[in-house]
Protein backbone atom coordinates (compact mmCIF):
# COMPACT_ATOMS: atom_id res chain seq x y z
CA UNK A 1 0.00 0.00 0.00
CA UNK A 2 1.53 3.88 -0.65
CA UNK A 3 1.80 6.11 1.62
CA UNK A 4 0.09 9.38 0.91
CA UNK A 5 0.07 12.53 3.30
CA UNK A 6 -1.89 15.51 3.06
CA UNK A 7 -0.40 18.56 3.99
CA UNK A 8 -3.67 20.71 5.55
CA UNK A 9 -4.14 23.85 6.81
CA UNK A 10 -4.84 27.46 6.16
CA UNK A 11 -3.23 29.63 3.82
CA UNK A 12 0.02 30.88 4.72
CA UNK A 13 0.91 27.93 6.70
CA UNK A 14 3.68 26.56 4.16
CA UNK A 15 2.31 23.50 2.55
CA UNK A 16 3.68 24.24 -0.58
CA UNK A 17 6.67 24.69 0.81
CA UNK A 18 7.13 22.75 3.39
CA UNK A 19 5.67 19.77 1.16
CA UNK A 20 7.99 20.53 -1.41
CA UNK A 21 10.94 20.20 0.24
CA UNK A 22 9.70 17.12 2.26
CA UNK A 23 8.69 15.83 -1.22
CA UNK A 24 12.37 15.67 -2.46
CA UNK A 25 13.86 14.60 1.02
CA UNK A 26 11.23 11.06 0.89
CA UNK A 27 11.47 11.36 -3.06
CA UNK A 28 8.12 11.50 -2.81
CA UNK A 29 5.60 12.48 -5.46
CA UNK A 30 4.37 15.79 -5.10
CA UNK A 31 0.67 17.80 -6.06
CA UNK A 32 0.22 21.07 -4.89
CA UNK A 33 -3.71 21.31 -4.93
CA UNK A 34 -3.86 25.00 -5.66
CA UNK A 35 -2.86 24.43 -8.91
CA UNK A 36 -6.33 22.47 -9.71
CA UNK A 37 -8.64 25.34 -8.82
CA UNK A 38 -10.68 26.52 -11.39
CA UNK A 39 -10.56 29.70 -12.79
CA UNK A 40 -13.20 30.81 -11.06
CA UNK A 41 -12.46 29.97 -7.81
CA UNK A 42 -9.22 31.71 -8.03
CA UNK A 43 -11.16 34.45 -9.37
CA UNK A 44 -13.54 34.46 -6.13
CA UNK A 45 -10.84 33.77 -3.80
CA UNK A 46 -8.64 36.62 -5.54
CA UNK A 47 -11.66 39.36 -4.93
CA UNK A 48 -12.02 38.10 -1.16
CA UNK A 49 -15.29 36.14 -1.95
CA UNK A 50 -14.56 32.73 0.77
CA UNK A 51 -15.42 29.22 -0.98
CA UNK A 52 -18.43 27.39 0.01
CA UNK A 53 -18.63 23.90 0.72
CA UNK A 54 -20.43 23.18 -3.28
CA UNK A 55 -17.22 25.36 -4.60
CA UNK A 56 -14.76 23.03 -3.03
CA UNK A 57 -16.43 19.62 -4.33
CA UNK A 58 -15.17 19.42 -7.75
CA UNK A 59 -11.46 20.49 -6.73
CA UNK A 60 -11.53 17.70 -3.93
CA UNK A 61 -13.00 15.54 -6.35
CA UNK A 62 -10.31 16.37 -8.83
CA UNK A 63 -8.16 15.33 -6.15
CA UNK A 64 -9.29 12.32 -4.51
CA UNK A 65 -9.56 10.98 -8.30
CA UNK A 66 -6.00 11.90 -8.72
CA UNK A 67 -4.51 10.26 -5.57
CA UNK A 68 -6.45 7.48 -6.08
CA UNK A 69 -4.26 6.74 -9.40
CA UNK A 70 -0.49 7.77 -7.77
CA UNK A 71 2.17 5.08 -8.64
CA UNK A 72 4.53 5.86 -6.07
CA UNK A 73 4.13 7.62 -2.44
CA UNK A 74 2.67 11.23 -2.76
CA UNK A 75 2.57 14.35 -0.97
CA UNK A 76 -0.55 16.86 -1.50
CA UNK A 77 -0.92 20.08 -0.49
CA UNK A 78 -4.37 21.02 0.25
CA UNK A 79 -6.04 23.25 2.71
CA UNK A 80 -8.46 20.29 3.74
CA UNK A 81 -10.41 22.58 6.08
CA UNK A 82 -12.99 20.37 6.95
CA UNK A 83 -13.42 16.84 8.12
CA UNK A 84 -15.83 15.56 5.21
CA UNK A 85 -13.02 17.52 2.92
CA UNK A 86 -10.40 14.86 4.30
CA UNK A 87 -12.78 11.78 4.06
CA UNK A 88 -13.09 12.78 0.09
CA UNK A 89 -9.39 13.02 0.13
CA UNK A 90 -8.81 9.63 1.69
CA UNK A 91 -10.90 7.64 -0.40
CA UNK A 92 -8.99 5.80 -2.05
CA UNK A 93 -6.95 2.41 -1.57
CA UNK A 94 -4.04 4.30 -0.33
CA UNK A 95 -2.42 4.94 3.75
CA UNK A 96 -3.16 8.22 3.98
CA UNK A 97 -2.21 10.57 6.75
CA UNK A 98 -2.87 14.09 7.29
CA UNK A 99 -0.32 16.49 9.00
CA UNK A 100 -1.76 19.53 10.02
CA UNK A 101 0.65 22.55 9.81
CA UNK A 102 -0.79 25.08 12.29
CA UNK A 103 0.46 28.76 13.12
CA UNK A 104 -0.98 31.50 15.15
CA UNK A 105 -3.48 34.64 13.48
CA UNK A 106 -0.13 36.93 13.43
CA UNK A 107 2.15 34.64 11.73
CA UNK A 108 0.10 33.94 8.81
CA UNK A 109 -0.92 37.27 8.54
CA UNK A 110 2.40 38.34 8.63
CA UNK A 111 3.64 35.29 5.72
CA UNK A 112 0.36 36.36 3.69
CA UNK A 113 1.51 39.78 3.55
CA UNK A 114 4.39 39.08 2.21
CA UNK A 115 3.49 36.39 -0.11
CA UNK A 116 4.01 37.36 -4.16
CA UNK A 117 2.10 35.75 -6.93
CA UNK A 118 -0.42 33.50 -5.19
CA UNK A 119 -4.35 34.61 -6.00
CA UNK A 120 -5.32 34.03 -2.26
CA UNK A 121 -6.98 37.33 -0.77
CA UNK A 122 -5.26 37.56 2.53
CA UNK A 123 -8.76 39.18 3.79
CA UNK A 124 -9.73 35.37 3.29
CA UNK A 125 -7.90 34.17 6.48
CA UNK A 126 -10.41 35.20 9.24
CA UNK A 127 -13.37 32.76 7.21
CA UNK A 128 -10.53 30.03 6.41
CA UNK A 129 -9.47 30.05 10.49
CA UNK A 130 -13.52 30.03 11.46
CA UNK A 131 -14.12 27.27 8.73
CA UNK A 132 -11.07 25.04 10.06
CA UNK A 133 -12.21 21.59 11.49
CA UNK A 134 -8.89 20.06 13.57
CA UNK A 135 -8.22 16.72 12.89
CA UNK A 136 -10.08 13.90 14.96
CA UNK A 137 -9.27 11.58 16.95
CA UNK A 138 -10.15 9.23 14.60
CA UNK A 139 -8.71 10.66 12.02
CA UNK A 140 -4.71 9.32 10.87
CA UNK A 141 -1.99 12.16 11.59
CA UNK A 142 -1.18 14.54 13.43
CA UNK A 143 -0.12 18.32 14.09
CA UNK A 144 2.84 20.38 13.78
CA UNK A 145 3.49 24.10 14.65
CA UNK A 146 5.04 26.53 12.33
CA UNK A 147 6.83 28.95 14.31
CA UNK A 148 10.20 27.34 13.59
CA UNK A 149 12.59 27.02 10.37
CA UNK A 150 11.59 24.71 8.35
CA UNK A 151 14.23 22.47 8.69
CA UNK A 152 12.96 21.80 12.14
CA UNK A 153 9.61 21.35 10.75
CA UNK A 154 10.71 18.80 8.35
CA UNK A 155 12.29 16.76 10.74
CA UNK A 156 9.84 16.75 13.09
CA UNK A 157 7.30 15.35 10.56
CA UNK A 158 9.85 12.74 9.83
CA UNK A 159 9.48 11.61 13.61
CA UNK A 160 6.58 11.32 13.71
CA UNK A 161 5.91 9.34 10.61
CA UNK A 162 8.09 7.21 11.63
CA UNK A 163 6.36 6.71 14.96
CA UNK A 164 3.62 5.89 13.37
CA UNK A 165 5.73 3.49 10.42
CA UNK A 166 3.73 5.23 7.96
CA UNK A 167 6.59 5.30 5.10
CA UNK A 168 6.71 2.81 2.93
Amino acid sequence: MLTVLVLMGVSGCGKSFIGQKLADQLNFGFVDGDDFHSDQNKQRMGNGIPLNDQDRLSWLNQLQSLLSNVQKPTILACSALKKNYREILGDHSHDTVFIHLIGSQEVLQDRLATREDHFFNPSLLNDQLTTLESLQPEEKGFSIKIEQNWEKIIAEIETKLNDIKSIK
